[in-house]
């Protein structure tokens, strides 16, 4: 049975990893007959945010066991993250993945990306096995891969700085995905656009239905 690394960045769309984008992606893989793990750093968030009121909180959690909700807890440290066993990682979006697995959200083109992820993106893409990203997740494969082929929708601002970042960017509309044949990255936007569950849903099938045809 094949299997997918999905890399969550904590829970909840304004801090940590988008909670449709995660679930949708682990029900696309199971419905479609391989298996999952879920991963994510253990770090401390860059912020927790009250999702009712969109204010910052003055508390601290850590990304891992933030993420360990979503995965049941049924989930690994980044760290332990090996691409010789398995056929394929995924990163959903939501703002952790700007703020979390890396800086985007606050230092644009100027990012850093969190060790345990640069690593899992270049030792998976060394091993020459596909990499998936949803929504705003494509800007952290352009920043750690450079010369890559990707969709974040069509929002000019971050879709340029795909391009300062030496990636191609190409303009999508819902469900449809991107696909870099030379790095075998695959792509779609997700909530980038004004975007309804369903319209996640599809989105997250089509990028597991293409990753599960080049493994």
């Amino acid at each position: 049975m094949k299997k997918i690394a999905v890399v969550l960045a904590g829970n909840g769309v304004y801090d940590g990893a988008e909670i449709h984008e995660a679930t949708l992606t682990l029900l696309a893989i199971a419905k479609q007959g391989a298996q999952y793990q879920c991963f994510a750093p253990d770090i401390n968030q860059a912020h927790v945010i009250n999702h009712l009121t969109g204010e910052e909180m003055p508390e601290t959690r850590n990304v891992l066991v933030e993420a360990a909700r979503i995965a049941r807890g049924n989930i690994k440290s980044l760290a332990e993250y090996k691409a010789k066993d398995f056929d394929a990682i995924v990163f959903p979006g939501g703002f952790g993945a700007a703020k979390n697995l890396c800086t985007f959200a606050f230092d644009g083109v100027e990012c850093t990306v969190n060790k345990d992820v640069e690593k899992a993106i270049r030792e998976t893409v060394v091993a020459e096995k596909p990499v998936g990203a949803l929504c705003i997740s494509p800007v952290l494969i352009a920043k750690v891969l450079g010369d890559v082929e990707v969709t974040i929708g069509n929002d000019e601002g971050t879709a340029n700085a795909v391009e300062t970042l030496g990636g191609t960017h190409v303009n999508t509309n819902h469900g449809e995905i991107v696909y870099d044949e030379k790095y075998k990255v695959v792509t779609t936007p997700c909530y980038m656009l004004d975007a309804s569950i369903d319209q996640i849903a599809d989105g997250a099938e089509k990028v597991i239905q293409k990753i599960l045809k080049l493994v």
